[in-house]
């Protein structure tokens, strides 16, 4: 990077970089991210009248497009830069352009902080970087997120490496596992790893001889003898397989042999899943709107975990020993319910054997909030508490320990990590959505977002949570290390300044194998292609196609003059990030878009007047405004109701009925559970490019990607296609079969729920062989729990118990 700035300082191109320089120094402003410096750049090249390379292929150009960030601090300059995805360095250019050195993180830190007038000499700084030397790390890019399959190649070659060792470790974690006392796997007849593998064989050849199907039972006490335990097989020949995968492993470890040895070996029974803020119940109400996502997702993710569990035990051969799995999924109990479920205990899983709610109150003395539904930026000082009260519980509904705890964002993955800890189980960390990269700048100005939104508290949890899980799950590659042009959530936290309260200089990882890619399924009994005419209920039917398209009521606006216009249909909630007056601007804008389609829009409200903040009241009166503004009254139904889940999946195969198209116009979209649910629909799909569904659709091929900021653009999109429609008959149902699919291939819970427990058992076998370093981490990411969370959850219950 110094060589290309000294070509740059040493050439005429030192011209446009000090005119870019000088027009971001007259703007009103000192911080500037990666599209206003190229916008700036952009326009220095066409009034200059630069030839075409100037812009990309030029020393400044190449300079310009790794730049992210740009400080202008009077004389000097600072470049944030990003090399390569997952990377960032620091340069300073001095005064008058006569110098540029690399700086440190540290020393971009204090100048931020310099920047928002809050710097001072001594900062408390969280470095993670020494807790990850002593775990393997991914060097290509391209291989974040796929940390199982890097994991197992690093465990292979380590038992190449030194054989008896690993002989050794694999017996003593088959000699402690066991499930309530009963031992698993082998018992005291084998006392060490070479025993283990000269009974190995004298058990394969025991079971050579036995018929291939014949059931574990009756040969159970021949294998007892020879020092084998329950939990190989259910049949010989099961058995048989599972052991010769162990035998192979022994004699020449490959990852592949690994993976599938790991995979049939029973280790998980009990789960807990933690989702807390999220409203979790199954009878009218599945959430709030801002959490309708994360309910659904954990409980198919309970019901799919369950089904998998039974199975493997039972392939495994642990029915004969009356084996069941559980599952739960915790969250909180709330008194002032609503009329729903979430005052009950217990709550089984629909459509499960042994799934249930646990819910766990939170206890104190603050009953004037604790017995209301709590927002997920007030909820922090109630979460030690309830992980202590929530532990007692779990331990007598499972009459013993979980297996594996995974939470689920910020305040469930802190929950999660006090649980795991004290519990001594594996830990899993999924945000779904992390908060800060959302709110720009953020963290500079925390302190006067304090009072609304209390980021120190949440910030800090997720730095707790995502470093002290033993893995993660994503369902993007974006979520960890975004784009060449934008950074991941994950990324977000690599380094940043909560100014006066603490520096990040090193917050997590992005090259650690505790990273996993395993996107969420669909529930295909509800989201089905509108062909299946079969599974479709004829009355639930005709109550939603009234729903869209004809009746009156208080919570819908608009009549649609010409019904027969192919539907343009979206779903979201009020909110400026899901930008649904975005869409209805694009569509009004667009006479050609109104003479083709009707819009039709399924939100959470309909009224200013049912807002619950000033951001949602200003998007309700946005979109009315939109309406007015453009007279699209006869080319627009407004639908402002939550509708039952059942009701939104024939929702996409009505608007399929009528050859529509699902449009997703969010500003950003983490991953897009709509996407997936309009896409199973049989739906053709048009998202935003900017977030998860850049990972979803193949542009042009099963789907199309929008810019949410260019709005001609969108418009030209969305008609060329519907010309194509028009010429063609069946390229709406080629596109359709296209993302049905996608969906079916990719987008499933079987998948995700077999990788899920393969990701378990792997990094608890990886936990049991790194203590030393685990244990290290561990204590570090406790020590900031009471040295930093603690105080902040403590300044917002002194808040709380002003009210």
């Amino acid at each position: 990077m110094h060589e290309l700035v000294q070509t740059i300082l040493n050439s005429e191109e030192k011209t446009a970089l000090r005119h870019l320089i000088k027009t971001l120094s007259a703007l009103d402003q000192r911080y500037f991210l990666r599209n206003e410096i190229l916008h700036v750049f952009a326009e220095y090249c066409q009034n200059s009248e630069k030839p075409g390379y100037f812009f990309h292929s030029s020393s400044v150009g190449k300079l310009i497009h790794y730049t992210h960030e740009m400080i202008v601090e009077g004389e000097i300059t600072w470049f944030i830069l990003r090399p390569r995805i997952g990377s960032q360095e620091v340069w300073r250019l001095g005064a008058n352009m006569t110098s540029f050195e690399q700086m440190t993180p540290e020393a971009l830190l204090d100048a931020r902080d310099h920047l928002v007038n809050r710097s001072q000499s001594q900062i408390l700084k969280i470095d993670f970087s020494p807790y990850y030397h002593g775990y393997p790390r991914i060097n290509d890019p391209r291989n974040i997120g796929q940390g199982l399959g890097f994991l197992n190649r690093h465990l292979c070659g380590q038992v190449l490496t030194d054989p008896e060792y690993w002989l050794e470790v694999l017996f003593d974690v088959f000699h402690r596992h066991s499930y309530d006392g009963i031992p698993l796997l082998i018992n005291g007849r084998i006392d060490s790893g070479k025993q283990l593998a000269k009974q190995l064989k004298q058990a394969l050849n025991f079971l050579n001889e036995r018929p291939q199907g014949e059931p574990y039972e009756k040969f159970r006490f021949d294998l007892q003898e020879l020092g084998f335990e329950p939990g190989w097989g259910n049949t010989a020949s099961r058995v048989r397989e599972t052991l010769e995968l162990l035998n192979r492993l022994i004699d020449t470890a490959e990852p592949a042999i690994l993976e599938t040895f790991v995979s049939r070996v029973p280790t998980v029974f009990r789960v807990v899943l933690v989702s807390i803020h999220g409203w979790v119940s199954q009878e009218g109400v599945l959430g709030r709107p801002e959490t309708t996502g994360q309910v659904i997702y954990v409980l198919e993710q309970a019901r799919h975990l369950e089904n998998k569990l039974q199975e493997e035990i039972k392939l495994a051969g642990l029915d004969v020993l009356g084996i069941q799995p559980q599952v739960i999924i915790l969250t909180r109990l709330i008194p002032n319910c609503e009329g729903t479920l979430c005052n009950l205990r217990l709550e089984k899983v629909e459509g499960t054997q042994n799934a249930w709610i646990l819910r766990v109150p939170f206890a104190g003395s603050n009953p004037n909030v604790t017995q209301n539904w709590i927002s997920r930026y007030e909820i922090w000082p109630y979460l030690e508490r309830f992980a202590l009260d929530a532990e007692t519980e779990l331990l007598a509904q499972f009459r013993g320990s979980p297996d594996l705890i995974i939470g689920n964002y910020s305040d469930g993955n802190l929950v999660a990590f006090l649980l795991a800890r004290r519990l001594k189980v594996t830990q899993c960390n999924i945000a779904h959505s992390l908060e800060k990269p959302k709110h720009l700048f953020s963290n500079l100005y925390w302190h006067d977002l304090e009072d609304k939104y209390h980021f120190s508290a949440q910030y800090t949890a997720d730095l707790i949570g995502m470093n002290g899980a033993d893995f993660i799950i994503t369902s993007t590659y974006q979520e960890i290390v975004g784009t060449p042009d934008t950074r991941g959530q994950y990324e977000s936290y690599k380094c940043f300044t909560m100014p006066q309260l603490y520096h990040v200089v090193d917050g997590i990882d992005l090259f650690s194998p505790k990273f996993n890619m395993i996107p969420p399924g669909v529930n295909e009994h509800i989201f089905f292609p509108s062909n299946q005419k079969q599974d479709r209920d004829i009355t639930v039917s005709r109550t939603v196609e009234d729903l869209l398209f004809t009746r009156e009521d208080p919570q819908i606006l608009g009549h649609l003059e010409n019904q027969s216009k192919r539907p343009i249909f979206a779903v979201g909630a009020m909110t400026a990030i899901d930008n649904l007056a975005g869409l209805a601007e694009c569509f009004g804008k667009s006479q050609e878009l109104q003479q083709s389609c009707n819009l039709i829009i399924v939100a959470d409200k309909l009224h200013p007047h049912q807002a619950t903040n000033s951001k949602e009241t200003e998007e309700i009166e946005r979109l009315h405004n939109i309406i007015n503004e453009y007279n699209l009254h006869g080319h627009i139904r407004w639908v402002g109701m939550q509708i039952p889940i059942a009701e939104l999946g024939e929702a996409y195969r009505i608007i399929a009925d009528f050859q529509g198209i699902f449009v997703h116009f969010a500003r950003f979209e983490a991953f897009g559970r709509t996407i997936l649910e309009a896409m199973s629909s049989g739906l053709p799909t048009f998202a935003t490019q900017f977030g998860g569904s850049l990972e979803i659709i193949e542009n042009g091929e099963d789907g199309f990607l929008l810019n949410p900021t260019d709005l001609e653009g969108t418009a030209k999109t969305i008609l060329s296609f519907i010309d194509q429609c028009n010429a063609y008959l069946e390229h709406w149902y080629k596109i359709s079969e296209l993302v049905i699919q996608r969906v079916r291939n990719k987008y499933n819970w079987q998948s995700h729920t077999k990788q899920l427990l393969l990701l378990a058992k792997i990094y608890s076998f990886w936990k049991f062989v790194n203590q030393e370093v685990s244990e290290a981490k561990a204590g570090y990411v406790e020590t900031l729990f009471y040295l930093l969370y603690k105080p902040r959850a403590e300044k917002i219950l002194e808040q709380h118990m002003q009210r």
